[in-house]
């Protein structure tokens, strides 16, 4: 099971690419204040800071997906770092709050490229047990970016300038351009690729709406007819999409991927194993430092032991499901998750690091380490490599909805104020969502050798 030196090659443009595309979406949450101070805004400002980008990014990655199976892996990622890096550049010279939410969209725009056609290329390119651990070793690393996010953004924060954030980003991508130069473009399709065009447009609508309405209603609640109107709006182009999906020649979104078992159930376990690692992180990072009075590095330093724990581990298991199939460590990682969080529901309001916050941490990330390789390699394998692009859409699109959803109902668990009892309650529905996210792929996945033609 030997890697070649181009495969090599091939994984860490996929990793960085997509490393790029999610540490941004992170880094940003303990910038805000200061760029606040500076740039003004209040809390709309900053609520737009990270809502541009997550808005973009959702809304055009199915489009992403499509483009990158109908022209190459290799194309669309070199337009999407050149993209990252300008929109990276706009963002950290901004003058003034509404500079940074445009350029912030534009990050999202970009990321949208990346983050599909990085897994493709990795399911273009490596079969069997070596795709399995290929895919862990793009976990390990991706999923450092949500964890190491908060630690880097609070270093960069406290110790220079929240500008760095965004100027930073220059530096990866200029060194993934360098590498991407020994990356092999994709031979041409024996069909000539179409985009449809009616499809995008009703995607982007149906997903982007939708998510504009659950981010603002936290802002302007569900009453307020910008939000209700974008919701059914949203919800009625959706709609549409599905029907033009289904009737057009050249669907951007082919139906028949939901056919395969082990998609749609791996789909739903995305759901709910993704809400609760969105619920339960936003939550904790918001109690370390308004309850319990940790800094801005702090809270990020408490997220580390889960970054070592998911370098060192995510190959041991991609490599592991990759030869003893997905459905074992998907049916076990969030229960062990789930038993995490019940731990660190009851954390004191002095949230101690090593009596209180460290032991569950520690088991939540050792839980999510065992999930989150087979969970991708569960789901694409089951798709055959032409279509791996908008496989890997999907599982993205699926997996930020549920954060979003996640998030803007934290309010109804928790409560108008985070308070030690509020975040209980949410540690223990977090717990839930991994318990569920368990018995769904118990029940419904399967270990199959061979990906679907669809």
């Amino acid at each position: 099971m030997l890697v070649t030196a181009y495969q090599r090659k091939v994984l860490i443009v996929a990793i960085l690419a997509s490393f790029i595309a999610f540490l941004d979406g992170t880094v940003i949450n303990v910038a805000l204040p200061a760029i606040s101070r500076e740039l003004g805004g209040g809390l709309a400002g900053q609520q737009w800071v990270v809502d541009a980008y997550l808005i973009t990014l959702t809304a055009v990655i199915l489009l992403a997906g499509s483009l990158s199976d109908a022209y190459g892996r290799r194309r669309v990622i070199f337009w999407g770092l050149i993209g990252f890096g300008g929109a990276s550049i706009l963002c950290a010279i901004s003058p003034t709050d509404e500079f940074l939410i445009v350029s912030r969209g534009l990050q999202g725009l970009a990321g949208a490229l990346l983050v599909p056609s990085s897994l493709a290329i990795i399911i273009s390119n490596f079969d069997g047990p070596k795709r399995a651990k290929a895919i862990g070793q793009w976990t390990a690393w991706t999923s450092t970016a949500f964890l190491a996010g908060p630690l880097l953004g609070g270093l960069l924060v406290d110790f220079a300038s929240w500008r760095l954030v965004f100027a930073i980003n220059v530096i990866p991508i200029a060194v993934t351009l360098w590498l991407l130069r020994g990356v092999r473009a994709e031979p041409p399709r024996e069909v000539k690729p179409t985009i449809d065009y009616r499809g995008a447009v009703l995607g982007i609508l149906g997903i982007g709406l939708p998510v504009f309405a659950l981010i603002e209603q936290g802002r302007l609640g569900w009453s307020n007819p910008i939000v209700w109107g974008a919701l059914v709006v949203g919800v009625l182009a959706f709609a549409a999409f599905i029907v033009n999906e289904r009737y057009v020649k050249q669907p951007m979104l082919p139906l028949n991927l939901f056919a395969v078992r082990n998609f749609w159930v791996g789909n739903v376990a995305t759901t709910l194993i993704y809400a609760a690692l969105s619920l339960g992180g936003f939550l904790l990072t918001l109690f370390l430092q308004q309850v319990a009075g940790y800094s801005a590095t702090e809270a990020g330093l408490a997220s580390l032991p889960s970054t070592i724990i998911s370098i060192s581990l995510s190959t041991l298991f991609g490599t592991l499901a990759g030869k003893y199939g997905s459905r074992l460590f998907m049916a076990i990682g969030p229960l062990i998750g789930a038993v995490g969080y019940v731990m660190l529901s009851q954390v004191t309001p002095s949230a101690n690091y090593l009596t209180e916050v460290f032991p569950g941490t520690v088991v939540f990330a050792l839980g999510l380490t065992i999930t989150v390789a087979p969970l991708t390699a569960a789901v694409l394998g089951a798709i055959d490599s032409e279509r791996a692009g908008i496989a890997s859409a999907v599982n993205n699109a699926v997996s930020r909805v549920a954060g979003l959803v996640a998030t803007a109902a934290a309010a109804l668990i928790v409560g108008d104020a985070l308070t030690t009892e509020g975040f209980s309650r949410g540690a223990i529905v977090t717990a839930i969502l991994l318990a569920m996210g368990g018995i769904v792929s118990a029940i419904g996945i399967q270990n199959r050798k061979k990906p679907a033609k669809v």
